[in-house]
């Protein structure tokens, strides 16, 4: 730890839950739109600069760009006009020490490919993929019900032998109290029929896959080929319910699914991160993600962080950015990272509680190495998987 034997090296990170970038110049409300969850512009007479994640935003990504901390937004934005957007991304990635990227490539939109994020850093991409994306997808290509199942059991079975994991988003199609065991045939096939026929009928609001019946198939199928599943828990944006988005309403299903072999991640959690924790803590297929949460939480992201390491264990807690359409996100992301876990650990070593040599192996177990346990990656990254 810093302070303790000197600066000691960055570990290198893996970025286990992220998504691609917008391509071009955003303008400054386009920009401004990325530093909030909301769906809506701020309130009359302010800015989502005026946030936590805003306020990091500016504290850590000028002295990238050739400015000082903390400048004003729009001097910070005339200064991306200048570098342009590519030098920009390479600046920004390049200072994250993210060596590996897991991309969820489930969200519409022009943005940029897992090779060409890693590109930009000389590490290495993996792709995530979105089970809802992927049903949808087979749904549009679909004739009938039989051959949308048959298509889609393929194309998950498919997906896997190149994927580095699946993701859910049935927190927000849902929520996460769903029946945890596999749906019945029967139900299965009638959900399936309801859906496709309401697809056919043009109803805009049923072109997305949301019916609980769907979503636990979805579950299940990927659980059946054990590579990990990421869920998505807590915060977001207001396409969700939050009360429905508490983890342990999984509680029934992570114990239905660990025959399976599959580990399920629980992404973001906040505010529910401790119940991510406990569940981390009690079942050996559960792990932990506050990504989204530490970027939006800022300065109090120590906090935050210190909250999960409470009570999960230190080899069930993963890194993550959770950086969407702006590099800044992934810069803040892993900068405010790196500053609450060295804050942590450099004050539970002066205090006597954990010893230097501790402190090293759990930085680098969260940074990293817990991440290419989980996805079985390549300890030593070396060019795009």
């Amino acid at each position: 730890m810093a302070g303790h034997g000197g600066a000691r090296p960055r570990p290198s990170l893996v970025d286990h839950h992220c998504h691609g970038l917008v391509r071009g110049e955003p303008d400054a409300a386009a920009f401004e739109a990325y530093l909030t969850e909301s769906d809506a512009p701020a309130a009359p007479g302010t800015s989502y600069f005026d946030t936590q994640l805003g306020f990091a935003v500016r504290r850590w990504c000028p002295p990238l760009l050739g400015l000082a901390p903390h400048c004003p937004p729009e001097r910070y934005l005339v200064r991306r006009r200048e570098l342009g957007a590519a030098e920009v991304t390479r600046r920004l990635l390049r200072a994250t020490g993210i060596t590996e990227f897991l991309v969820d490539t489930g969200l519409p939109g022009d943005l940029t490919s897992p090779q060409e994020l890693a590109d930009a850093t000389g590490g290495a991409a993996r792709e995530i993929v979105r089970l809802e994306h992927l049903a949808e997808r087979v749904a549009d290509a679909s004739r009938t019900t039989d051959s949308f199942l048959t298509a889609l059991d393929g194309a998950v079975r498919g997906a896997a032998l190149t994927a580095a994991g699946f993701k859910s988003v049935a927190a927000y199609r849902y929520g996460l109290d769903l029946a945890p065991t596999p749906p019945a045939p029967a139900a299965l096939r009638a959900a399936a029929d309801r859906w496709l026929a309401a697809r056919s009928g043009g109803d805009p609001d049923s072109a997305r896959i949301a019916d609980p019946v769907l979503l636990r198939h979805l579950l299940w199928s990927a659980a059946r080929t054990a590579l990990p599943l990421q869920l998505h828990t807590g915060f977001g944006d207001p396409d969700l319910r939050l009360d429905r988005c508490d983890p342990l309403l999984l509680t029934d299903f992570i114990r239905a699914v660990r025959p399976t072999g599959c580990p399920l991640i629980l992404l973001h959690g906040y505010p529910y991160h401790r119940g991510a924790a406990y569940l981390a803590a009690v079942h050996p297929h559960v792990y932990a993600d506050v990504g989204l949460a530490l970027t939006h939480t800022g300065a109090r992201a120590g906090a935050v962080l210190a909250e999960v390491l409470e009570v999960a264990p230190f080899g069930k807690v993963l890194f993550s950015t959770d950086a969407y359409g702006l590099p800044e996100l992934y810069a803040v992301g892993a900068l405010l990272f790196r500053e609450a876990l060295d804050g942590l650990l450099s004050r539970w070593v002066r205090d006597g509680a954990w010893c230097a040599a501790d402190a090293e192996r759990v930085a680098a177990l969260v940074a990293a190495g817990n991440a290419r346990r989980v996805y079985g990656l390549n300890s030593t990254i070396t060019g795009n998987a």
